[in-house]
């Protein structure tokens, strides 16, 4: 009867186009963007397209020597939790840095950015009590869980809408607690939110405010620090969540705020006080690889010359990309779950390019996508490979071309 229950519920799933399924990418040390898939030996190597690591910096050399040698030094685990014996000497020196990098007095690192955004708010909403949440309708999932988890009211704004978030704010008494989520760039449409109305918004109805800048930390902003820090915005805002596993390349997620803020997080939170500490190997590849993207433009310069590059190949090619994206990330509208799922599969298998399809329900129905992401990496070669294998895809899957229908979202 249960082994039933779950069946009958992927199957529904795949009926859907919502099954998902794992490729095997097994990446090439020092060819960043090629990898291999499942046969090492003989096949021939793929471009990634659509991978977060979006400057390269797993595969720079200053911080894979970092790691090695945080190896070589201390072994590959961290032994147990913050409190029990997993706070090795590399943490003090990353959140540290994390704080300095966000105008902040404190930093707090997570194993994963998802586990930053989910205890943080399961914990502030619960130690806030009666405090009503603000969250934006296309905030992650990480977030969406973290309030779900509390019991706090909430009240979903429609996206980047600060006139509907107003509307929302002020029907609440000026003395009720407060707290407004967003992210700084959203990604799956690549647009970027009204940080500067939000924080004025916050000011005027006494809210907090909660900002993910997991997609912009290490690409945009003063020494990467992230959109905030480049509206010179930072300092209103009260708690900045970040990734290491984007822009620095390899995995963890953090907050940085003042002093109390962080503080409480770290005594209260169970999403934090229970789990195992990120090895020491982790830890000192995520700084080496901060303070590097704090004193390199070089990176940043390139994915942004990159990103012009490509979008210009594309509209050339007359592909869609969605007029929502302002950023690095160029969501490329297919409409059709079917087609989408079927086009990436020809474009691994033909072309050796992988895009993964974007499919319901991580995006509306009839808005399914490729979400493409260039990096430093990429030549021109590639670019100019990925345009027309896309173009012939279109042809092949009746897929339409820009001008041919309205791009939205």
């Amino acid at each position: 009867m249960y082994i039933k229950i779950l069946n009958k519920k992927l199957e529904k799933l795949k009926k859907t186009g919502q099954y998902r399924e794992f490729i095997t990418l097994n990446r090439i040390r020092g060819q960043y963007p090629l990898a291999k898939l499942n046969d090492l030996e003989n096949s021939e190597p793929v471009v990634v397209w659509c991978s977060n690591d979006y400057l390269g910096m797993s595969q720079h050399p200053v911080v894979i020597e970092a790691m090695h040698n945080a190896i070589d030094s201390f072994g590959a685990g961290s032994g147990g939790s913050r409190n029990i014996g997993g706070t090795h000497y590399h943490y003090e020196a990353l959140e540290s840095s994390l704080a300095e990098w966000h105008g902040k007095e404190s930093a707090l690192v997570f194993p994963t950015g998802y586990g930053s955004n989910d205890a943080t708010l399961q914990c502030l909403l619960g130690l806030y009590e009666n405090c009503m949440v603000f969250s934006d309708e296309r905030n992650h999932a990480s977030i969406i869980n973290g309030i779900r988890c509390s019991k706090a009211e909430r009240k979903i704004f429609r996206h980047n809408d600060t006139q509907h978030l107003e509307e929302l704010l002020e029907k609440q008494p000026y003395e009720r607690l407060k707290l407004i989520v967003f992210e700084s760039i959203y990604s799956m449409d690549g647009d970027i939110a009204p940080i500067k109305e939000i924080v004025r918004l916050a000011k005027k109805y006494n809210a907090l405010t909660f900002l993910d800048e997991v997609h912009a930390i290490g690409m945009y902003g003063v020494r990467g620090a992230g959109i905030a820090s480049g509206l010179n915005i930072s300092g209103a805002i009260d708690i900045i969540q970040g990734t290491m596993a984007k822009g620095i390349g390899i995995i963890g997620g953090y907050i940085a705020g003042s002093k109390p803020i962080i503080d409480a997080i770290r005594s209260f939170a169970s999403g934090f006080i229970f789990t195992t500490s990120l090895p020491p190997a982790i830890v000192a590849a995520c700084y080496t690889s901060i303070e590097y993207l704090k004193n390199s433009d070089i990176e940043r310069k390139k994915l942004h010359e990159k990103t012009e590059m490509l979008r210009d190949s594309f509209s050339r090619a007359r592909i869609p990309i969605m007029n929502s994206s302002e950023t690095h990330i160029l969501p490329v509208l297919i409409g059709d779950a079917a087609k989408c799922k079927a086009a990436a599969r020809q474009l691994l298998d033909i072309y050796n390019i992988y895009l993964q399809p974007i499919n319901s329900p991580t995006v509306p129905v009839g808005t399914e996508r490729f979400r493409v992401n260039i990096t430093p990496n990429h030549s021109e070669e590639q670019i100019s490979q990925l345009t027309n294998a896309l173009i012939e895809i279109f042809l092949k899957f009746n897929i339409p071309f820009l001008g041919n229908r309205k791009i939205t979202g």
